[in-house]
C-alpha cells in the first residue's frame, strides 16, 4: 500500500536540496517512491493513503553512542518509574542493581524502543557483539551506519538525543530521503531546524523504519 507523509516542512538533505516548505514523502513498502510538494506528489499518487504531521519530516537520526546506551545503562521499565525514576541509570546505580539476564534484556529492548522515540532509525558501528544486545538490533530492524565522524559530545556524557551537540541537524541524519531509497524518516513538532536543533530530538511524534510507522507520540 502507498502512503503519503505530509508534513509542514520536509528535509530530505538530499545534496543541493533545499527545505521544502508543505513537503511530503511517499512510500511504497520500505522504499521511497517520491518527495516533494505535497500538491505535486498528492497528484502523482493520487491512491495513496495520506498521513499528516505537524512541524518538520527529517531523514531519520544516526545514534552515536548505541553501544554506550544499550550495554551500559539500565532503562527502567515503566513499573519501576517510581522507585528507580525514568531516566537510564548509569555508574554507582547501575552497579547497585540485581542484574538477571531476563532484566538486562528488557532493558536494551527498553533502550531501543528510547532510541526509537527519539527519531533514531540507525546506529553507528557494527561490533555489538554482546549477544542480547545484537539479537535485539537485529529484530528491531535499525540499520548500521558508519563512525567516521561523531559530534563534538562528550563520551562520558552520552544521551538518547542525536541532536545533542551539533550544529546543523543534517551532520546527524543517516541517510537523505531519495526517490528509489529506503524509507526511514521521523517527524518532529516543531516550526524549521532551527527550532529543531533548539528543543532537539525529544520533539519526535513519530519514526517510520523501513516503510513501518514504528513509533507515534501518543
Amino acid at each position: 500500500m502507498l502512503t503519503l507523509h505530509a508534513a509542514g516542512l520536509l528535509l530530505t538533505a538530499a545534496p543541493g536540496a533545499a527545505p521544502v516548505p508543505g513537503g511530503a514523502v511517499v512510500v511504497d513498502g520500505d522504499t521511497v517512491a517520491a518527495t516533494g510538494p505535497y500538491e505535486d506528489v498528492a497528484a502523482a499518487f493520487p491512491q495513496a493513503r495520506v498521513r499528516r504531521w505537524p512541524g518538520v519530516l527529517t531523514p531519520g537520526l544516526r545514534q552515536w553512542y548505541a553501544k554506550w546506551l544499550l550495554e551500559r545503562c539500565y532503562h527502567p521499565d515503566p513499573r519501576e518509574y517510581e522507585e528507580l525514576g525514568e531516566q537510564p541509570l548509569t555508574g554507582e546505580r547501575l552497579a547497585a542493581l540485581e542484574m538477571s539476564e531476563a532484566r538486562r534484556a528488557g532493558s536494551v529492548r527498553r533502550g531501543i524502543q528510547q532510541m526509537l522515540r527519539h527519531g533514531t532509525t540507525a546506529v553507528a558501528g557494527s561490533c555489538f557483539d554482546d549477544p542480547v544486545t545484537a539479537t535485539a538490533l537485529a529484530r528491531s530492524g535499525l540499520r548500521f551506519v558508519s563512525v567516521a565522524w561523531m559530534p563534538g559530545v562528550p563520551v562520558d556524557e552520552p544521551g538518547l538525543d542525536p541532536l545533542r551537540g551539533v550544529s546543523d541537524p543534517a551532520v546527524a541524519f543517516a541517510e537523505p530521503l531519495t526517490a528509489g531509497g529506503r524509507a526511514d524518516f521521523a517527524v518532529f513538532d516543531v516550526p524549521d531546524e532551527a527550532a529543531l536543533l533548539k528543543a532537539g530530538a525529544g520533539t519526535c511524534v513519530a519514526t517510520v523504519l523501513g516503510g513501518r510507522l514504528v513509533y507515534r507520540r501518543r
